[in-house]
């Protein structure tokens, strides 16, 4: 059998309260708040957060694909994927693949890795979005930023893929044009009628159809909605009952596009036990619906964050501005500072072990870890007798840290952190998702992959410290 071998999941620690917006724009918002994606997140950091969540306890040498999902890659033209597996230090052999342009890209990736996880491959599908509604509209309240994660593979399967059904439509409802920063919609009744109702509805039902199965047969059901209520409504005409529908989360989250359903199912999972049966329909130009059933190996999965770690691990001092000046939504005085530079390229790419993998090396003489990698050792001087160290997955606390309130940012002010990790190595970095009244020297921080910087539509990214969550 085929299926889920493990799951993972990330959810931005920053949060707006929707009544922000309203106090800003008077209109009618839902209730509760959205995750907010920092100014130096987006979809493939939060991607890249959600697949090592997914590995925790895995060899990621031995995956052999990378798949990302998304309606938001940071790139047009750049594979998003390779970053991906160079981050999870896969082999370089690993076949990479994006799939985009689709609020089902991540149902999509899934069916596509099944044949592969069928013949013994082991693939990682990370599936994230970090979509942007124009001020005072209804998606700027309704949109949120996430990413889930999920390896398929045929051994040790904790949900076994037992059905899937695709429905294809050319339908327009929701899109966004080569040229548009923003989601556009049609006339919403029309949508939901023509579109999301019918197309949603003939997928779960056909596959139940055809796996002789009711909707009494499921413990729980995963039903991609544009807003809370939607699930619940469409999940009706499929048969189903309003205590059987997985929350979406969009209340407290906000509805993450590809992600969305992807999310809500890693919580299902979370809560599953061994006979469960759980079906998924996503929509996006038609409908993807597909059926699990979890194993007993549910039991053996080693611990991670996933849904359960981050929804409540957050921060909700947000403001409006704040989040205009993260999204870039509002013109701000430019800072008085010289230009940045484009990254050097060749540079990239001789130290790609470092800046995506975080390697340094380690003294064979006295053993002592160095971060960036050394030729001399920092203890012994001894020359030329290094191995090279991975320091991700390291425990880690903050040595000591300065806050620069003169260097542009924007999330002032800026930290930087001087990190010592257990077992010796020192690393000197940016500080991310820091409250700066609870930084204290000797609080234990993690690696977070982070956008620095964007010159010439090159992103510069890399690692920077985090408190732990």
């Amino acid at each position: 059998m085929a299926g889920i071998v493990s799951y993972g999941a990330y959810i931005p620690f920053n949060r707006l309260e929707r009544r922000h917006i309203r106090e800003i724009h008077g209109n009618p918002v839902p209730k509760g708040e959205k995750a907010v994606a920092n100014y130096d997140e987006d979809s493939l950091t939060m991607a890249v957060a959600a697949a090592r969540d997914c590995a925790s306890g895995f060899d990621t040498k031995q995956l052999n694909r990378v798949y990302f999902a998304t309606t938001t890659p940071p790139h047009l033209e750049k594979q998003a994927a390779a970053t991906i597996a160079g981050t999870l230090d896969m082999n370089s052999q690993a076949l990479t693949l994006d799939v985009t342009d689709s609020l089902r890209s991540g149902s999509s990736a899934i069916i596509a890795g099944l044949d592969a996880a069928k013949n013994g491959e082991l693939v990682m599908v990370a599936v994230s979005d970090c979509r942007l509604g124009a001020a005072g509209g209804q998606f700027e309240a309704l949109f949120g930023d996430g990413a889930a994660a999920f390896i398929l593979g045929n051994r040790n399967v904790v949900a076994e893929i037992i059905g899937f059904q695709c429905i294809t439509a050319d339908f327009y409802d929701n899109w966004r044009s080569i040229n548009d920063r923003f989601v556009r919609s049609w006339e919403e009744r029309f949508c939901q009628t023509q579109g999301y109702n019918r197309f949603t509805v003939q997928a779960a039902t056909t596959l139940m159809k055809r796996l002789q199965l009711k909707p009494s047969d499921f413990s729980r059901v995963v039903i991609y909605g544009l807003k809370a209520d939607d699930a619940v409504k469409v999940a009706r005409r499929m048969g189903f009952e309003p205590e059987q529908v997985q929350d979406s989360m969009i209340d407290r989250i906000g509805n993450t596009g590809a992600a969305s359903a992807p999310m809500a199912l890693v919580a299902a999972l979370e809560n599953s036990s061994a006979g469960d049966r759980i079906l998924m329909v996503t929509y996006g130009d038609g409908s993807d619906a597909i059926a699990f059933e979890v194993t007993e190996e549910i039991a053996n999965l080693p611990p991670r964050r996933g849904i359960k770690g981050h929804i409540d691990s957050k921060r909700t001092d947000m403001n409006y501005g704040k989040y205009l000046r993260w999204r870039e939504l509002i013109t701000m005085e430019p800072q008085r500072r010289p230009p940045l530079v484009r990254a050097s390229l060749p540079d990239r790419y001789r130290n790609l072990k470092k800046i995506l993998a975080f390697y340094g090396s380690r003294c064979l003489a006295c053993g002592t870890p160095q971060f960036p990698a050394q030729r001399v050792c920092v203890h012994c001087q001894t020359m030329d007798q290094m191995e090279d160290y991975q320091f991700l997955g390291k425990s880690a606390r903050l040595a000591t840290y300065t806050l620069d309130y003169l260097a542009p940012s924007l999330d002032p002010p800026t930290v930087m952190a001087v990190v010592d990790y257990e077992g010796g190595g020192r690393f000197v970095c940016l500080m991310a998702d820091a409250m700066v009244d609870d930084l204290a020297v000797g609080m234990e921080v993690e690696m977070s992959f982070r956008k620095l910087f964007e010159v010439e539509g090159i992103g510069t990214y890399f690692w920077k410290a985090v408190p732990k969550r």
